[in-house]
């Protein structure tokens, strides 16, 4: 992970916009450009950006984590325990401190789309000229590096190994939880296996029955596979932060021909987008394209989502592959293709696969089978 490297193209963007000194909030953000991520943000956690030097603000809890992993050039720890109240007991007797270096009227870089509220009025409270940084970590990010990549090419291969294990389960009788639970343990099996010291997590979710698959994102349950199923499985998978996703749609015993059609019009949805995304073109064109495969068959009116949004350390990532949305593509981008038509009485039908841009087009970077015949159980 090349943090100097990124530390200079920001520093660089703050010199261009007389920004003296930037707070970053957001956990993603904060591990992007310092290297660390804790588990839990409820006690605030700060990094800080000045032209000089990179500083973090952590809690007791944290203060040989980010020691060991954070890429900073100083740590403040603040503690929430009795025998250490004659120190600093919040974040905010810290960030004073620092903040009481600049003086008002300083432009202080922040990421006004996820700064809480009252840490902006608190800002302010200093006479600071505060200015969004936000959008141009965004565009950093969207932009992923070779170091980047290999890891979310591992996160889709261990997809791939998770799904094709569930799904070798698929039945009636089993229930939602049951059936994610083959590919997470088999999931583990390979990664404390194969993958020695290495960072490895999942998310997923199962929604079966006509009236649980019309909702795209649900927990899974414990309701129980029934013959005449649709089945959305979706998977995440994390290696060292950089994730992947993968979704399928499959049928529990015999689907009717309109199910069966609603799946192939979903995948030949994919296939188009997939087909069409490369560097170049504009994040609405894939959208719209997609989109006429659905409203040409007369179904427009139940896709209810985008076909598709970044990925990489978040589980959804801007900028997203929307209608209105003019971003000319570019290499190193990474999107999940997702297009998903929802109908009442029907069901739902959604495969998504992660695909990176490359120079001359893209690739994907999930591979399980998306046919029909490789779906029904």
């Amino acid at each position: 992970m090349n943090i100097k490297k990124r530390l200079e193209t920001f520093r660089g963007f703050m010199s261009e916009n007389q920004i003296e000194l930037s707070l970053i909030w957001e956990p993603d953000n904060q591990y992007y450009l310092s290297g660390f991520r804790a588990i839990t943000y409820s006690r605030p956690i700060v990094t800080l950006i000045s032209h000089e030097q990179t500083e973090l603000i952590v809690p007791g809890l944290e203060e040989v984590h980010a020691a060991e992993k954070a890429n900073v050039d100083k740590l403040y720890v603040y503690y929430e325990q009795i025998d250490m109240r004659h120190r600093e007991v919040s974040y905010l007797d810290h960030l004073s401190k620092i903040l009481k270096k600049y003086p008002s009227g300083t432009r202080i870089g922040v990421e006004i789309g996820v700064l809480p509220s009252s840490v902006y009025l608190y800002l302010e409270e200093f006479g600071f000229k505060l200015e969004d940084i936000g959008q141009k970590v965004v565009n950093m990010r969207a932009i992923k590096d070779e170091f980047e990549i290999e890891r979310l090419k591992v996160a889709g291969k261990l997809s791939d190994y998770a799904i094709e294990e569930s799904l070798k389960h698929a039945r009636a009788g089993i229930s939602e939880l049951e059936f994610d639970s083959y590919g997470d343990r088999l999931l583990l099996e390979i990664a404390s296996k194969d993958y020695a010291e290495e960072l490895i997590g999942y998310e997923n979710w199962t929604c079966s029955g006509i009236r649980r698959s019309e909702m795209p994102h649900l927990y899974s349950s414990t309701r129980k596979f029934e013959d005449g199923d649709v089945v959305i499985h979706s998977r995440q998978v994390w290696f060292n932060g950089y994730r992947a996703e993968n979704e399928r749609t499959f049928f529990i015993g015999q689907p009717s021909e309109k199910q069966k059609d609603l799946l192939k019009l979903a995948i030949e949805a994919q296939r188009v987008a997939m087909d069409l995304i490369r560097p170049g073109i504009t994040a609405r064109e894939v959208d719209l394209a997609s989109y006429e495969v659905f409203k040409k068959a007369g179904y427009g009116e139940y896709v209810n989502h985008r076909v598709g949004h970044g990925l990489g350390l978040s589980e959804h990532e801007e900028p997203y592959l929307r209608f209105d949305n003019e971003l000319v593509l570019q290499e190193g981008m990474v999107y999940t293709i997702e297009p998903g038509v929802y109908v009442p009485g029907v069901g739902g039908y959604r495969h998504s696969d992660t695909v990176i841009l490359t120079k001359n087009g893209s690739y994907s970077i999930t591979q399980y089978p998306r046919d029909i015949d490789s779906l029904m159980f």
